[in-house]
């Protein structure tokens, strides 16, 4: 990937595929000398292109670190089967961040409240109690 004259290359390494999770997982090492940093967007795309993954959508990319002098990060990166197994074994928040779910917005407050209700009463009345 070419962005304003600058070289960027995508390696995996300890690759291996989850069948329980239905997903393949690694550690993604990106080489971009000269510039800050590239954007999980750019990186998805050349991971699709490399292990011929048909919807981008199913990738999930995160935890990117920056070598120390810059010009290199390194993060984590799993690749579904589907769109339902992304929806099944990822995390709410990362659902949230790929764009799959709206973040909840309950005032701090609120949340405050009702947790120190629920620690008032024991067994199935905490459920009614949290609302859920």
């Amino acid at each position: 990937l070419i962005m304003s004259d600058k070289v960027i290359s995508v390696r995996t390494r300890k690759f291996m595929t989850n069948r329980l999770l239905a997903r393949k997982q690694c550690i993604v090492d990106v080489n971009h000398p000269g510039s800050a940093g590239v954007s999980k967007a750019d990186i998805k795309e050349k991971i699709a292109k490399m292990y011929k993954v048909s919807d981008p959508g199913t990738i999930s990319l995160f935890g990117f670190k920056l070598a120390f002098g810059g010009g290199k990060s390194s993060g984590f990166c799993l690749i579904y089967d589907d769109m339902a197994s992304v929806k099944k074994f990822e995390p709410k928040y990362r659902q949230v961040r790929l764009g799959l779910l709206e973040a909840s917005q309950t005032a701090r407050k609120q949340r405050k409240e009702r947790k120190n209700r629920a620690k008032k009463v024991r067994g199935t009345k905490k459920a009614k109690i949290q609302g859920k």
